[in-house]
This record gives C-alpha cells, sequence and structure tokens, in this order.
C-alpha cells in the first residue's frame, strides 16, 4: 500500500503540471518565457544538466517568435509537452535528493499558484471547471488593460524573483526555508487580493458584467 501512494502522488504530480502549462498559454510570450527561466533554474541546481539548459534554449528560441507581438504559438502540441517536462524534471530532482519538494513548486510558483487558485475557487463555486474560461489572474490582467508585453515581462520579474529566491533557500536551514516559503505566500495572497479587488471594482462599475 505505501508504494502506491508515491507513485499516485506523482501521477496527479505530473498529470497537474501537464494541465497547468496548457492552461497558461493564453498570452503572448507567457509560457514560453516561463519555462526558458523556470528550466534555467532547474539546470543551476542540478550543477549540470543537459536536458534543463536544452528545454531553456528550446523556449528562448521559440520566445524570439511567441512573444508580442506573436507570429506563432505553443498551443497543445508545445504547452502539454512543456508541462509534463517541467512536472518530470521537479520530481526527478526530488527523487534524487538533488532539491526539496518545495523547490520546483516555488520555481514555476507564478504558474503554479495562478492555475491552482483559479480552479479551486471554481470548484468551490461548482462551476464547470473542465470547460474553458478567462478567469485565471493574468487573463483578468489584460482584461483591466494590460498589454501582452507588460504582462509577460512583469511575470518573468516574479519567476526570475522565485528562481533566484528558491536556488538561495536551497543554502539555508530548514528553518529559513519555512520562513522564505511563508513570506512567498504572503506574496501571492497580496498579489492576488489586489487583482480581486480591483477586478471586482471593474466589475461594479460596468454594473455586473465582465
Amino acid at each position: 500500500m505505501g508504494a502506491w501512494l508515491p507513485m499516485l502522488a506523482a501521477i496527479v504530480i505530473i498529470g497537474w503540471m501537464t494541465n497547468l502549462f496548457n492552461f497558461m498559454d493564453g498570452a503572448n510570450g507567457l509560457a514560453g518565457g516561463m519555462a526558458a527561466i523556470g528550466f534555467s533554474v532547474c539546470g543551476l541546481a542540478l550543477g549540470e544538466s543537459a536536458l534543463a539548459f536544452a528545454l531553456s534554449g528550446a523556449a528562448l528560441g521559440f520566445l524570439l517568435f511567441n512573444f508580442d507581438p506573436a507570429r506563432v504559438f505553443l498551443g497543445d502540441a508545445g504547452s502539454i509537452p512543456l508541462g509534463f517536462l517541467a512536472g518530470g524534471l521537479g520530481l526527478l530532482g526530488v527523487v534524487k535528493g538533488i532539491w526539496p519538494a518545495w523547490f520546483p513548486l516555488l520555481v514555476f510558483s507564478p504558474f503554479v499558484v495562478d492555475a491552482t487558485i483559479t480552479l479551486l475557487r471554481r470548484l468551490a463555486r461548482r462551476e464547470r471547471f473542465w470547460l474553458a474560461h478567462r478567469e485565471h489572474y493574468y487573463q483578468r490582467l489584460v482584461r483591466m488593460g494590460w498589454s501582452h508585453r507588460r504582462l509577460a515581462l512583469t511575470e518573468y520579474a516574479l519567476m526570475a524573483t522565485c528562481g533566484v529566491s528558491a536556488l538561495t533557500m536551497l543554502h539555508v536551514g530548514i528553518a529559513l526555508q519555512a520562513l522564505g516559503l511563508l513570506l512567498w505566500a504572503a506574496v501571492y495572497a497580496g498579489l492576488m487580493l489586489s487583482i480581486d479587488r480591483r477586478w471586482a471594482s471593474r466589475v461594479a462599475s460596468r454594473g455586473g458584467q465582465t
């Protein structure tokens, strides 16, 4: 029984990461840039990883044509494999003892937090969560007037900061790691609350129409 629990957890994690990248591929340059940053950070943590840096390089090459104004798009054929590889590489590092479980989650947290919280909120409202929608936080920002370029650059800065923080936290004690994760939880809570308030104000000003 005990052996099945880690296996089940691995399936759920990789499955969620696979779909998560697909969910978050909805703005020019977003998924490609996040993949380039995330895989680069994983490569640095590994010390030397041909796979991680090759994926980062491929994402950068794609980004030349996907950054706003985009001429090429990932689609399901691109975003799903990227999500699968992100989940697989993160899990591989945990299994081999290279990094703790929180490391890949923090590195990819701009995607993980947005997609997970959005899904949980839709479940709580008993919505048909499997249908396409435009309720992710990054989608709300675009709908509130942010350009795809501004969104991508802001998300890059956030993910790069997460990556540097994750790499730094690998070299401190458990207590400081826990403190760092709590601080990031507070940062994300503040960011989401700010967007929620602005979104609610926008909806109210339009008489309930989004």
